[in-house]
């Protein structure tokens, strides 16, 4: 079943996190993920949750999701981006 790593993210430091949005696709591609949104034009629809850069990733699996994101090579990509943005990840399971 395939995952899903869903992203809001509010960038702070937009040099610094230029830096990490050139290097995490290709960590991301090695765990066998692709990107389905990555920035564009966000609307609100309901409720009061901000609104920042929009961020949905796609994985074969949550396995597959989750070793991305406890990888070695994403850990110092971790700290860059928060060091450069803040805001929340979930990971959630598809059909």
């Amino acid at each position: 079943m395939a995952a899903y790593l869903y992203g809001n993210i509010e960038i702070t430091d937009p040099v610094l996190y230029e830096q990490y949005r050139a290097r995490v696709p290709a960590v991301i591609a090695a765990h066998g993920g692709r990107y389905l949104v990555r920035g564009g034009a966000a609307a609100p629809l309901e409720g009061d949750t901000p609104v920042h850069r929009q961020v949905i990733l796609e994985f074969p699996s949550m396995a597959q999701l989750q070793a991305f994101y406890r990888s070695s090579d994403y850990a110092p990509l971790i700290a860059l981006r928060q060091r450069a943005a803040r805001g929340s990840l979930v990971a959630v399971e598809g059909i």
